[in-house]
């Protein structure tokens, strides 16, 4: 990336555009400082040039200091009037979308149609999320709780799995679902294997 010059026309040849590679380190007073996020992260904003994206970006730098150790995370938009806090509400938002969709296609089977027929595609889509809400919807519920909570898919699959495989045996085994002991039973090894609680 590399800083937009800002300062006067010399007179002579071609304006000068660049002003030197962005050193988020060295260059840290060209930075526009807005405040501090909650978790303790300072917020620096500028708009730069990327050589990659050939167009000027605004540019969001989250600096934290740990110790002697300092940690920095950049967000970029090509929408360069855009504010820093917005940036980094939509990069929230994304990463948030980022999770529901690697749930989806590794637990409720995003990727698994084999059809070319859009409406099939469709359908397919559709379930997967269906099942993915249904599934963190039943944690809320079990949980007793409407705030969102971490939800492990894994934990609950297997939990699943043996519901599906104790109804199965005792159908087989014709004991009654009604029975306490049964019950105790069921609810004991339903979570056999799980990681979460």
């Amino acid at each position: 990336m590399l800083w937009l010059y800002r300062g006067p026309y010399s007179g002579r040849g071609r304006p000068k555009i660049y002003d030197g590679k962005v050193n988020t380190e060295k260059d840290l007073h060209r930075f526009e400082y807005i405040g501090e996020l909650d978790t303790g992260e300072s917020i620096y904003t500028g708009v730069v040039h990327s050589k990659c994206l050939k167009c000027p970006i605004r540019m969001v730098m989250l600096r934290i200091q740990r110790d002697t150790k300092i940690g920095i995370s950049l967000l970029y938009s090509t929408d360069t009037e855009l504010d820093a806090m917005t940036i980094i509400r939509y990069y929230k938002a994304r990463f948030q979308i980022e999770f529901i969709f690697r749930d989806a296609k590794q637990y409720t089977g995003l990727m698994d149609c084999q059809s070319c027929r859009k409406e099939s595609i469709h359908t397919q889509i559709n379930a997967s999320f269906a099942a993915l809400n249904a599934l963190k919807l039943e944690d809320l519920r079990e949980k007793n709780t409407d705030n969102q909570t971490a939800v492990s898919i894994a934990s609950w699959k297997r939990r699943k799995f043996n519901q599906h495989l104790m109804c199965r045996i005792f159908e087989k085994l014709r004991l009654p679902m009604s029975n306490e002991k049964i019950m105790d039973t069921y609810q004991q090894l339903s979570g056999y294997g799980a990681i979460g609680a």
